[in-house]
């Protein structure tokens, strides 16, 4: 689409929104951007600025309507709109390189920083973008061809997406998740089908093949799985530790993935994107064992007279929070509970017996895990009131040998901004614990 002089109206003010709204700008197209907020400022002659309301009456004059992830499609004055996309797609139509692009319920934040890193060993013009916090459409004018573009991709993402087609796409996993906004899990499944939807016949389509959900799907393109439980005859699995590979007709030993810092399901995705992207086994090996971890994804945040503190406040679902205590070999305190989403916690509450000493929960969800535990017959649980309630309480039941979990299992907005935020004070008041008993 040549956008000299179109009218588009991109809905929406956050970074990926004001990112847009400044791409199409310097095409030439004449922007108008809209938030409900109205301490908004974004400067350019090409926009003006519609703040404080929905844009109701004047959303059937444009030629194209831009939403950020943060609007749903289906929001009702977005029914007036003639043609709609994802802030993804539009950057998508100006991108001039190979896109690697990861998208599932789980680990797309981790799995895309490995990556990225991967990537970077092997083409230093591999940039990190998407749904990792740094807007697509803000850098895509500065991509070349010789470029690779790792992205992250919500489901929110590609609600709006039509021609997005990657070279290499990724659904790690799917469970329920976002239920709030996607309704059924058919069209959240529908919604994240779409990373690999255009792709063509000679690209790669990267799968979970221990998630029924994804490893159900079919591509139309080249299907390469990932297990962490069985000896795949083509794709990428665990041996007895070792990462292994059988794709391209050579079957490939990468590295022991115990002896990295990273969850194994993640390292396999990883070293399967990387494989279909190109890069050697033997560097992929190199930057899986110097991948330092990511924030607020099992973070090791200090130990405090033989008490191990982890920052898990990315865990903002049941699935996340299952993998996190699944990788705890010690005896748990466990804080949780956090923002309603609509999803259950039998499968995580299952794993408490024998694992988690003590639950401490917080937020809107408290009194629904109370409820489970209770099915299930775990009785070690307490309620409090906030995050600082529940560290000094983790304090007081954690012993030497134990470590204590922020793994919420749960969105963070009845009480904080963002996980980041919650992740945050949690190192803070540990640290700040440690000092005044040290």
């Amino acid at each position: 689409m040549d956008f000299k002089n179109k009218k588009v109206l991109v809905c929406g003010l956050a970074k990926s929104g004001q990112a847009a709204a400044m791409l199409l700008a310097k095409q030439g197209a004449k922007v108008v951007a809209q938030d409900l907020k109205t301490d908004i400022s974004l400067e350019h002659e090409n926009i003006s600025l519609y703040l404080g309301k929905n844009p109701d009456d004047i959303i059937e004059n444009f030629d194209l309507v831009v939403i950020s992830p943060g609007l749903s499609i289906n929001l009702p004055f977005l029914e007036k709109a003639r043609l709609i996309w994802s802030e993804v797609e539009l950057a998508y139509r100006f991108c001039p390189c190979p896109i690697v692009a990861i998208t599932g319920t789980n680990g797309k934040t981790t799995v895309t920083t490995i990556v990225g890193e991967i990537l970077q060993k092997y083409n230093n013009n591999t940039v990190v973008l998407g749904n990792i916090g740094i807007p697509f459409s803000e850098h895509v004018m500065a991509l070349k061809p010789d470029n690779w573009v790792v992205a992250e991709i919500s489901s929110f993402q590609l609600e709006a997406a039509h021609e997005f087609a990657p070279k290499v796409s990724a659904v790690l996993n799917m469970t329920p998740d976002h239920l709030d906004r996607h309704k059924t899990m058919d069209i959240y499944q529908y919604t994240k089908e779409k990373i690999f939807a255009k792709q063509k016949a000679e690209d790669y389509a990267v799968l979970g093949y221990d998630n029924p959900i994804t490893k159900g799907m079919r591509p139309t393109c080249n299907t390469v799985f990932f297990s962490a439980k069985e000896k795949l005859e083509v794709g990428v699995f665990l041996d007895d530790g070792m990462i292994r590979a059988r794709l391209f007709g050579r079957d490939i030993t990468i590295v022991d993935v115990y002896r990295t810092k990273i969850l194994p399901e993640n390292a396999l995705a990883a070293t399967a994107l990387a494989l279909c992207a190109g890069v050697p086994p033997e560097i992929i090996a190199e930057a899986l064992l110097e991948f330092k971890g990511v924030t607020h994804r099992m973070e090791f945040v200090a130990e405090v007279k033989g008490v191990e503190f982890y920052n898990d406040s990315k865990a903002t679902n049941t699935d996340s929070a299952v993998k996190g205590l699944e990788a705890m070999h010690k005896p748990v305190v466990l804080i949780g509970g956090g923002y309603d989403k609509k999803s259950g916690f039998d499968d995580w509450v299952k794993l408490f017996d024998g694992k988690v000493k003590k639950l401490i929960l917080m937020g809107e969800t408290a009194e629904q895990i109370i409820e489970t535990c209770n099915n299930f017959g775990f009785e070690s649980y307490s309620k409090v009131d906030s995050l600082h309630e529940a560290v000094e309480m983790a304090y007081a039941e954690a012993e030497a040998g134990d470590c204590v979990l922020l793994s919420p299992a749960c969105a963070s907005w009845d009480m904080f901004d963002n996980f980041e935020q919650r992740g945050d004070l949690f190192k803070e008041l540990v640290l700040e614990s440690a000092e005044i008993m040290i």
